[in-house]
């Protein structure tokens, strides 16, 4: 079961479109270097089809990139994406077909590879919907900078071609697109300007430089300010949004303290963990042990939800505060009422009162330790076995 959840599951999700991402790209660069390219069903397309068709998949690898981005924080709009452009690199594959490279002299089938990862990839992607289930979570910053760049792009597009009489070298849409991009983007190879004798030419064109530099900016902002925003989390001891969204079958550690650290020795190497604690000191000091941390309040939803409590197998709250333990097992159960919770009470009273708050196992280290000092009194030669064990690192 657990080999076919990693060849199925999320991992499987990132890992097939990201190769498909890489061999579009690929596939895309050997057609435009191609003399010619020929595949089922180039011969019934127009030839600016077959010209373009490796320009257009290079591009289409860049954009699933994009979309595998989005898979990785779980967005439903990343994977509406990607099940878009699957299909697409599989016609793309289909249309490139078979490359004629001259200086090999030989034809070389590049394209199959991507039609046939292209067609297995989208099964996968389809069966684990359930998955990605996050709504894209876009700022009213970054609306507007969206909005800001689109406008500016169409404005002046739109201007330039009603003016193309005034710019040298405007004669279609496709001209005027591409004064917008390479303006607004500080290119400027300078083959399309006005007219030096017309007036409104020019001041178009100041309202451009203002207009689309100012818009392009402004999406460049919005796009590296999360990212450069999760850098500094992550040297705080915060885990990235990336690294969170990739937890499956974890095990969440509620808390840090004395009673803690036994349980990260055992969790570590045997399965995946993250610890939460708000407290930063302690997050550093894990951090730098390299042990996944979240510096967060483990009784908080937020911060739960964020570590992928849904997806969790356990949950261990193992501090040496039970009334804090007792807030996020009451945290823990009202997000995800199946998984299972284990305890450690720091005094015996505190045992029921932290099965009441939702855990299935509470276990008093106090409680054990004085059962076993007992039994060893009594002469119980299998109690002694089992605390020399404990003693001596075996349990």
């Amino acid at each position: 079961m657990d080999d076919v959840r990693d060849l199925l599951g999320v991992r499987a999700v990132l890992l097939l479109p990201t190769l498909v991402a890489g061999l579009s790209f690929v596939t895309g660069v050997a057609n435009i270097s191609a003399q010619r390219a020929s595949g089922p069903l180039a011969e019934h397309l127009p030839t600016v089809v077959s010209q373009t068709v490796g320009f257009t998949g290079a591009l289409t690898g860049f954009l699933l990139l994009f979309a595998v981005s989005g898979l990785r924080r779980r967005y439903r709009a990343g994977w509406y994406a990607t099940v878009l452009l699957l299909p697409l690199t599989a016609i793309q594959g289909l249309l490139q077909g078979v490359i004629d490279l001259p200086y090999v002299g030989t034809e070389l089938p590049v394209s199959l590879p991507l039609v046939v990862l292209s067609v297995l990839s989208l099964p996968t992607v389809l069966i684990n919907r359930r998955l990605f289930d996050r709504a894209l979570d876009v700022s009213t910053t970054q609306q507007a900078a969206v909005a800001a760049l689109i406008g500016g792009q169409v404005y002046i597009t739109t201007g330039t071609y009603a003016l193309r009489e005034q710019f040298g070298g405007v004669s279609t849409l496709t001209d005027a697109l591409y004064f917008a991009i390479v303006t607004s983007s500080t290119v400027g190879y300078g083959d399309i300007s006005p007219d030096p004798q017309s007036q409104a030419a020019k001041l178009f064109t100041m309202s451009v430089v203002v207009l689309g530099t100012s818009s392009f900016a402004l999406a460049l902002g919005s796009v590296l300010g999360p990212a450069i925003q999760s850098r500094i989390t992550k040297a705080l001891g915060t885990m990235t949004e990336s690294q969170l969204d990739l937890l499956e079958d974890h095990v969440l550690v509620l808390g840090y303290g004395d009673l803690s650290e036994p349980i990260l020795d055992e969790l570590s190497g045997a399965v995946e963990f993250v610890v939460v604690t708000n407290d930063p000191d302690d997050a550093a000091a894990l951090q730098h042990r390299d042990i996944p941390v979240l510096t967060a309040d483990p009784s908080d939803e937020e911060p739960l939800y964020r570590a992928g409590i849904e997806r969790a197998q356990a949950v261990m709250a193992a501090t040496n505060d039970d009334a804090q333990d007792a807030l996020a097992i009451l945290t823990a159960r009202q997000l995800n009422p199946g998984v299972r919770i284990v305890a450690a009470a720091t005094d015996r009273e505190n045992v029921a009162k932290l099965k009441r708050a939702g855990a299935d196992v509470v276990i008093s280290p106090a409680a054990i330790g004085g059962h076993l000092l007992v039994e060893s009194a009594l002469g119980d030669e299998d109690s002694e076995s089992l605390a020399d064990r404990i003693l001596d690192g075996e349990l």
